[in-house]
C-alpha cells in the first residue's frame, strides 16, 4: 500500500488541500475514491507530464479534475497540486516550481518528507 504525503509551501500552506476544499462535496467523494485506489497501486487513468518530473491523475467527470504528482519510492507519493481541465497549464507550471522548492528544501534538509 502506497501512502500519500502532500506538498506544503514554506509557508506552511498546501496547495492540493487548498484546491481540494474547495471542491463540490460530491465531487470530494469522486476524488478521495479515485486517491483509495491510488493507495492501492491502482493508478487508473494517469500519464507522466512533459519536460516535468511531475505525473497527474485525470479523472473525466464534471470539470475534469486533474492531481499532480510525483512518485517518491515504491511506496510514497507526494500530492503537489490539483485543478480542473480548464485551468491546467497554469496549475502545471506551478506545480512544477513547487517541486523544484520541495526538491531544494529536501537537499537541504537531507530527508524526503
Amino acid at each position: 500500500m502506497k501512502e500519500i504525503y502532500y506538498y506544503y509551501t514554506i509557508n506552511n500552506e498546501c496547495p492540493y488541500l487548498d484546491w481540494f476544499s474547495k471542491l463540490d462535496t460530491s465531487i470530494q467523494v469522486r476524488v478521495n475514491k479515485r486517491v483509495k485506489k491510488l493507495k492501492d497501486g491502482i493508478y487508473g487513468d494517469h500519464k507522466a507530464l512533459q519536460k516535468s518530473e511531475l505525473s497527474e491523475i485525470r479523472m473525466d467527470f464534471g470539470k475534469g479534475y486533474r492531481i499532480y504528482y510525483y512518485d517518491l519510492d515504491d511506496r510514497i507519493i507526494l500530492f503537489i497540486a490539483g485543478s480542473e481541465k480548464k485551468d491546467q497549464k497554469k496549475v502545471i507550471q506551478k506545480a512544477n516550481q513547487y517541486f523544484q522548492d520541495y526538491q531544494e528544501r529536501v537537499a537541504d534538509n537531507g530527508s524526503n518528507s
